[in-house]
């Protein structure tokens, strides 16, 4: 018989809202499985980035429950949040961007540099150690930016549309190195897009968030071999059956 899976995350009835307004999302139900790859799509406003933030701990929700492990091991976060925009610090050279990740963690000094050496070599830009962030290229940037955030070796990482504003090229080529991440780290991943052909390259699971206030509305299981194929009729009709699914959810002029 085989095994069950482990889930990581077991989220239940989870409501956002901002301030007094009523809550923008409601009755949020999910479990995500360690190891997992996880898309997040819905039209603007349904709360997808705050949701993120929710499970960050940056952001209180207005009500239900997040329950998952909580690691107190050294050099050790249980969550990681990357930005659409990497946020480097323009002070600080790639490796005191990477090592500051790991500040409050327990590490030494030494041992954080060290770490963030590690982390560099995991994403393919050692040599790009002693440079100034205005002196990468914006992909450059943001794979920085998930240096930065693999550095805490995360049992989740979140990620808020971290390719959206990179050129089709790039963006492909960040998703590849993404998923090889993913391989290497075992790292459970939760992404944000607008991009439903990005969120069927990258995930075996896509949940569909809509409506007022918003919820799941549909979660789809990606039957796609890996590595994925953007050509495929197989590949088109996955994405073409979640753009449907969405086309419906959307209402009041909601974009997407």
């Amino acid at each position: 018989m085989a095994a069950l899976a482990e889930n990581l995350v077991d989220i239940r009835d989870l409501a956002i809202a901002y301030g007094a307004a009523p809550p923008v999302l409601s009755g949020f139900t999910a479990e995500l499985e360690r190891g997992s790859f996880t898309a997040v799509v819905g039209p603007s406003g349904v709360g997808k980035s705050t949701l993120l933030r929710v499970l960050a701990g940056l952001t209180a929700p207005a009500a239900g429950t997040v329950r998952m492990p909580v690691r107190s091991e050294t050099g050790r976060r249980p969550v990681a949040l990357v930005f659409q925009e990497a946020r480097l610090l323009p002070w600080r050279r790639v490796l005191d961007n990477v090592a500051f990740g790991l500040e409050g963690t327990g590490l030494s000094k030494a041992d954080r540099l060290a770490r963030a050496r590690d982390t560099l070599s995991l994403v393919g830009l050692a040599d790009m150690a002693g440079r100034w962030p205005h002196q990468l290229s914006g992909g450059q940037r943001q794979r920085i930016n998930l240096a930065r955030a693999l550095s805490v070796r995360p049992d989740l990482l979140l990620l808020d549309e971290p390719f959206s504003a990179l050129d089709a090229i790039t963006r492909q080529t960040l998703q590849d190195e993404l998923l090889r991440l993913w391989g290497e780290t075992g790292t459970t991943m939760l992404f944000v897009t607008h991009d439903l052909d990005e969120a069927v390259y990258l995930a075996d699971r896509v949940v569909l968030l809509g409506g007022k206030p918003a919820g799941i509305v549909r979660d789809f299981d990606v039957d796609l071999a890996r590595p994925r194929e953007r050509d495929t009729v197989h590949f088109a009709d996955t994405v073409r059956t979640i753009r449907a699914a969405l086309s419906e959810s959307v209402s009041d002029g909601a974009g997407i």
